[in-house]
């Protein structure tokens, strides 16, 4: 996996031991660590050099800000989810910190597993804000009394699909076409294929994905990856896909429009 396909983190933690020991247990989990900052400078300067998804910080750090006062110049910048991770539990901390509209309050010292679950759900809610998808999550029926949740979210031009502990990054661009398998859905790019468990037309309902068309009950495909078509198939590199009567229609229709 690549640096652009996972969550990217900036951690602003001043205890030296302590922010290694949550960078390498992250990187560990398949998130990729922007960088570590021990005061609220160098961790501005950080997020308006890198790209970040996630910060999370401590409130006691070094330098003339603290966590809270670093937090609001970074949301200032643009909007970002973030997670404190801290010793304090006073009421006039919590009552600044809630000022900033963190994700979470997570208080030190912090099990791993639940930190996880903390920057899973940030990344969730964050997205569930800024994109206009009315039903980020699916959930399938699997058999008579059980059912099956698998996510994938979408944020602007790019979706987060769950894969194992954590969330992927794709850009809907590099998406090349996505083949059904009953409940499941393969999305194929030119490196890599995601398996996630939702059928395709619930991905296509759920999703604001335009350039993704329709061509056979197994298959859609972004429009712009196109290289040839005929009556019967088209071809996606040296991919041959099968372009079926019932949705090719719809396809041309789509093909003109871009």
């Amino acid at each position: 996996m690549t640096s652009d396909e996972r969550i990217h983190i900036l951690i602003v933690e001043d205890e030296g031991i302590l922010a290694m020991e949550l960078s390498d247990s992250l990187e560990a989990d398949g998130y990729f660590i922007v960088g570590i900052a021990n005061n609220g400078r160098k961790a501005l300067d950080l997020f308006q050099r890198q790209r970040v998804d996630l910060v999370l910080c401590d409130i006691t750090i070094k330098g003339d800000w603290d966590g809270i006062e670093t937090v609001r110049r970074l949301t200032a910048e643009r909007s970002i989810p973030v997670i404190y991770l801290t010793a304090l539990t006073d009421r006039e901390t919590l009552e600044r910190a809630k000022q900033t509209y963190p994700a979470a309050y997570v208080n030190k010292p912090y099990q791993l597993a639940s930190l996880r679950t903390a920057i899973e759900l940030a990344i969730h809610n964050f997205t569930q804000r800024t994109t206009p998808v009315p039903v980020p999550v699916a959930t399938i029926p699997v058999e008579r009394g059980a059912r099956d949740r698998e996510t994938i979210l979408q944020i602007n031009d790019h979706l987060f699909v769950k894969q194992n502990y954590q969330f992927v990054k794709i850009n809907v661009d590099d998406l090349l076409y996505l083949e059904a398998d009953n409940v499941y859905t393969t999305l194929v790019t030119a490196n890599r294929k995601y398996v996630i468990r939702l059928t395709l037309s619930g991905i296509l309902e759920r999703m604001n994905l335009p350039s993704l068309v329709r061509i056979h009950r197994s298959y859609a495909v972004n429009i712009h990856k196109v290289e040839s078509f005929n009556d019967a198939e088209l071809t996606i590199g040296t991919q041959s896909l099968p372009l079926s009567r019932s949705y090719k229609e719809d396809f041309l229709q789509r093909f003109n429009h871009y």
